[in-house]
């Protein structure tokens, strides 16, 4: 159910990120100082900043995704840091699914509380279309139908 791409992201981009950072710094620190100049703070200063921003962006949208979630049938497992939970589908409020970021997420609010908190959420499964801004995705819809008739078998 979650996107192959969820390692990526986690993983991945953000070391990536640092590193292109590292070199920026380090290139530009060697290159002022190799020409004489002794300014190679910006360099500095701007990888560092860059570096605090992208922490606090990912922490935001892409450090609390799941690792892995997976379709059940009746519930969804859920396997994030070594952990793993089963929900049942009964046990899930709502789904948020916001499309327009990157990467695309899937937030699950839940009844109770497990050991990932009350809402997860996980990269949902990347997909190409011919409408670059299509808001929906068929998957996500059709665990909206499933969520809602396991509730309604639930009353």
């Amino acid at each position: 159910m979650s996107s192959k791409a969820t390692f990526y992201y986690k993983r991945v981009f953000p070391i990536l990120f640092l590193g292109i950072l590292v070199l920026f710094a380090t290139l530009g620190s060697v290159a002022t100082w190799r020409g004489g100049n002794a300014h190679f703070l910006p360099f500095v200063l701007i990888s560092a900043f860059m570096a605090i921003m992208m922490f606090r962006i990912f922490r935001k949208l892409v450090f609390d995704l799941a690792d892995e979630v997976w379709d059940a049938g009746d519930a969804l497992v859920v396997r994030n840091r070594g952990q793993e939970e089963r929900i049942a589908l009964g046990e899930i409020m709502n789904v948020n699914y916001s499309p327009l970021v990157n990467p695309p997420r899937v937030t699950l609010s839940l009844r109770r509380p497990t050991v990932f908190g009350d809402q997860i959420s996980f990269c949902a499964p990347l997909r190409l279309t011919l409408t670059p801004f299509s808001t929906t995705n068929p998957l996500i819809e059709e665990l909206i139908r499933r969520i809602d008739a396991a509730r309604e078998r639930a009353r």
